[in-house]
């Protein structure tokens, strides 16, 4: 065998295993994007997929067999169902209305078992389809969620804080940090926006969040940072009601000595 060939075969080999890991996984399987060439057809896709025909369908709002070549279909994730799952928990993970997962499945009830195949209608025509009642379309600039409306400004601030501050953290603990943002807005020793929230400076001169002072908010927000940012807005808190959280390292004695709500990844959240 020459050496392009040993290559390709080395190539092949390191996909197979990568793509086996991944399905191994009882969570996430990547997200995938699917141009349609000639000789396309629903069927096919779905089969060289291994997806549900109908859930390709929902996700793309294909309801007739007409495909354009050219056309990018949004192939839908799979989640495996894990124990103590419910329908609302695994929409809250992926900052999908569960009311649509349901949909994407056919389901007839909210019941689901423990090893059961979802596909999640995410991406951006899960997007473009969950926009009725997550999105203000009037000017399209606010958003409307279970926590209120808010405008995409200090949307893009809390998920530029939650990637700041956690992008190489866990999903639930980035949803987790948005959540005390926002947790905030409801006590009365905080100001009422979340860029206020944010960029609050107390009576000492001490900022509440470290990449306001080092500039790392500046920075845009991670494609996760925006679904953590819109699952916390949605109601998903990790933390049950906490107002701070830090790093594990830190001695601040007006921290460590709070009430823990929760620990996640290298995070401490306190009431």
């Amino acid at each position: 065998m020459d050496i392009k060939g040993k290559i390709s075969k080395y190539k092949l080999t390191f996909w197979f295993f990568f793509f086996a890991a991944l399905l191994a996984m009882p969570g996430l399987a990547l997200a995938q994007t699917h141009t349609v060439n000639k000789g396309d057809s629903i069927n096919k896709i779905a089969a060289g997929y291994n997806i549900s025909q109908y859930a390709l369908r929902y996700i793309n709002s294909l309801w007739t067999d007409s495909l354009s070549v050219g056309r990018k279909l949004t192939i839908p994730q799979k989640y495996v169902v894990q124990k103590g799952d419910t329908l609302s928990l695994i929409g809250k993970k992926f900052a999908v209305d569960n009311n649509k997962i349901k949909a994407a499945n056919g389901l007839k009830s909210d019941e689901i078992y423990p090893g059961q195949t979802l596909y999640i209608p995410v991406g951006q025509a899960a997007a473009n389809a969950n926009t009725n009642g997550n999105t203000n379309t009037g000017n399209g600039n606010y958003i409307t969620t279970s926590r209120g409306s808010f405008s995409r400004s200090e949307f893009d601030v809390l998920a530029r804080i939650i990637t700041a501050e956690a992008d190489s953290e866990s999903y639930t603990t980035q949803v987790a940090v948005g959540a005390v943002v926002l947790n905030r807005l409801d006590n009365p020793l905080f100001p009422k926006t979340i860029r206020g929230v944010v960029y609050q400076v107390d009576a000492g001169g001490k900022y509440q969040f470290s990449p306001v002072l080092n500039g790392w908010i500046n920075r845009p927000a991670s494609e996760t940072g925006k679904k953590a940012a819109m699952a916390a807005l949605n109601g998903w808190d990790p933390t049950n009601g906490a107002l701070y959280f830090w790093e594990r390292w830190v001695t601040n004695s007006f921290l460590t000595t709070r009430p823990v709500a929760a620990n996640l990844g290298a995070f401490t959240f306190t009431y």
